[in-house]
């Protein structure tokens, strides 16, 4: 599925959201600090949201560490969207505006290899671990980066008891720095990645997700930084977002209610 076919997707999608923002009679800029995962959904959103609202949505996306490191720093947003125990612990620490959290989505883990190569059978234990063992490259975040999906790949394979036989062959890289990419290309043959990391890169296909005994899922949330310039047209992007439930779905993830 190709960025530009998705972006469409996202849009059609999104048609049932008329009406939630009128627009103002001044236009402001609302900055959105989000980790990868999310970002392309939201960019997905932009024109909507600026169609509807008359705002203009600027985002700043990036690996976990990165944007929480900027946001526990000097630097402001005004909706952040971010993983749930992150969002926690920027409210935690005054970065965020009381009771403006929402619940969006949640993602899982999954297989990616390039489009029309083979599919690999990833349906259970035995045989993601047929798969990784006969892959002749696999590429997946690095466990040191800050983020929850790369950790808990480099425990699953420790787990199943072949990472000395996987290690020359495992690539390190997180998918805002190509790493499904990389698997589109055919430079690797084999990635582990969120499955709405893998969605919308066009070449990449999406092999299957982690079987329930592997499988680790990211909660993620969204809520306004406490040093929001433009409140009023971050809220009603926050609402559009807890609302976009179809385009959470063609983009990989599980939507959730927003009280969850």
């Amino acid at each position: 599925m190709t960025r530009l076919f998705l972006n469409c997707i996202l849009v059609a999608a999104l048609a049932a959201t008329a009406g939630l923002a009128v627009k103002p009679s001044a236009a402001a800029d609302v900055r959105v600090f989000t980790s990868g995962a999310p970002a392309d959904i939201q960019r997905g959103l932009a024109r909507n949201f600026s169609e509807k609202s008359g705002h203009r949505l600027v985002i700043t996306s990036g690996t976990l560490g990165a944007i929480a490191q900027r946001l526990s720093g000097s630097e402001s947003a005004d909706v952040v969207v971010l993983p749930a125990p992150t969002i926690e612990t920027l409210d935690k620490a005054g970065k965020l505006r009381p009771g403006s959290r929402i619940s969006l989505a949640r993602v899982g883990i999954g297989v990616a290899v390039r489009q029309g190569a083979p599919l690999p059978d990833v349906s259970s234990v035995d045989a993601v671990r047929r798969a990784l063992l006969a892959a002749r490259s696999i590429v997946h975040p690095d466990p040191q980066g800050g983020g929850f999906t790369g950790a808990h790949i480099s425990r699953m394979i420790e787990q199943m008891g072949i990472a000395e036989a996987v290690k020359p062959k495992v690539k390190l890289m997180f998918a805002v720095g190509g790493g499904v990419a990389a698997v589109a290309s055919g430079e690797v043959e084999l990635g582990l990645f969120n499955i709405s990391e893998i969605v919308p890169v066009s070449g990449a296909a999406l092999a299957g997700a982690l079987p329930a005994e592997l499988q680790s899922y990211i909660t993620f949330a969204a809520a306004l930084h406490v040093d929001s310039a433009a409140p009023d047209a971050a809220a009603a992007y926050l609402k559009m977002l807890a609302s976009a439930r179809e385009a959470w779905k063609v983009g990989g993830f599980e939507p959730l209610d927003a009280g969850r």
